[in-house]
């Protein structure tokens, strides 16, 4: 029987050693939000980290206190007897460097200047992001995870774990992902960055200290993001072209039942997201390209792995298509690495990872139980 892992509280890591980033910048102390479900064995062998996408962080599953409402983001997933079972497995989520739920970013307090970050919190890599949760497994005192797990920007984190910790992840779940962006997603990326950028309450990154908040242009990211997470036959079945008052007005306002879901959706996440966060994450998606000193050879990037992989694809996915995961395959495959391959049925588009799927549950499933068997 699925159940939910009840009641968490979220935890609080500092670190007191310096943090040198990809681009040479330093961040001489920082802290990282994160979550744990389930226990721990003896052996400290069945360690799982869920690495999050774009808007994620550290609430994965379960709910607090007195706020039942705010269940985590891949509840359906994680759980006593769901596909990462917590009975099985010691599951840690966390709110990534940069992050804006709790971890170091750029609306937390420089203790040199006693102000925001701001636009000088350094721009940061899937790199830095492995670098920064290797030390967290320190802390946790778990020298190999058993998988690490992720889905879009998440699988990313999940890939570079392989790359740049080969001895410490035994398995990698990499789900609707791509081993480095297309220019048309780099494209949509500058477009919802520029909205931002060209905010008049951005102040350069530093608003904070205005009072304000960049409203009009995280709202415009968002929707421009949400377009791309869906799929044209999601957007046709669930709105189709409804009106919200059955009539046309023939004015500029609302009309579409699209157009509304839309609005309320970037509404929505210009309450809660940090607009400098929305901006280092897409730009960390943008640089993510482990065959970029390589000569843009992926199968030689690939050479370090060690670990078995999970690759995971959705069908009406057009933002991080089959084709790219497919890409991800034929290079451990040519370095005749351990890979499984599914491709998912699925008409909600890049979204897709986060849905529940029966075809694409009993995937996940199947493979975790062959790790929990191993870490038993």
């Amino acid at each position: 029987m699925n159940t939910s892992v009840g009641i968490i509280s979220a935890q609080r890591a500092t670190f007191d050693t310096p943090l040198q980033f990809k681009s040479g910048a330093v961040l001489p102390r920082y802290e990282l939000m994160y979550e744990t479900y389930g226990t721990l064995n003896a052996g400290k062998s069945n360690a799982i980290l869920i690495c999050h996408a774009l808007s994620g962080h550290h609430h994965v599953a379960g709910c607090y206190a007195g706020d039942a409402k705010n269940v985590g983001w891949w509840d359906n997933m994680v759980g006593p007897g769901k596909p990462i079972d917590t009975d099985k497995f010691f599951v840690v989520g966390l709110n990534n460097l940069g992050g804006c739920h709790g971890s170091t970013g750029p609306s937390s307090i420089d203790p040199e200047t006693g102000k925001p970050y701001g636009a000088s919190f350094p721009v940061i890599t899937v790199e830095d992001w492995v670098a920064s949760q290797a030390r967290l497994a320190d802390k946790l005192g778990i020298a190999q995870f058993a998988a690490v797990i992720g889905g879009s920007l998440g699988g990313m984190q999940a890939m570079q774990w392989a790359l740049s910790y080969p001895e410490r992840v035994r398995n990698v779940l990499a789900i609707a992902s791509a081993p480095h962006l297309t220019a048309q997603n780099i494209a949509f990326n500058d477009v919802a960055r520029s909205a931002i950028l060209t905010d008049p309450d951005f102040y350069n990154g530093d608003f904070y200290l205005h009072g304000v908040v960049p409203t009009r242009g995280l709202r415009l990211a968002r929707m421009l993001g949400h377009i791309t997470y869906l799929s044209d036959d999601a957007m046709a079945d669930k709105f189709g072209r409804e009106l919200r008052h059955g009539k046309l007005n023939f004015s500029y306002d609302i009309e579409f039942q699209i157009e509304s879901y839309l609005r309320y959706q970037g509404d929505k996440f210009a309450a809660y997201f940090d607009a400098n966060t929305y901006l280092l994450m897409t730009k960390a998606l943008d640089y993510f390209d482990p065959a970029r000193d390589l000569d843009g050879n992926l199968n030689r990037a690939f050479a370090a792995a060690k670990a078995k992989f999970l690759v995971v694809s959705f069908t009406t996915d057009w933002r991080f298509s089959p084709g790219r995961s497919r890409e991800i395959v034929h290079a451990l495959l040519h370095n005749k690495r351990d890979v499984s391959y599914a491709e998912i049925s699925s008409q909600h588009g890049h979204d897709s990872f986060l849905m529940e799927d029966e075809q694409y549950f009993a995937v996940m499933r199947n493979y975790l139980n062959r790790i929990a068997e191993e870490c038993a």
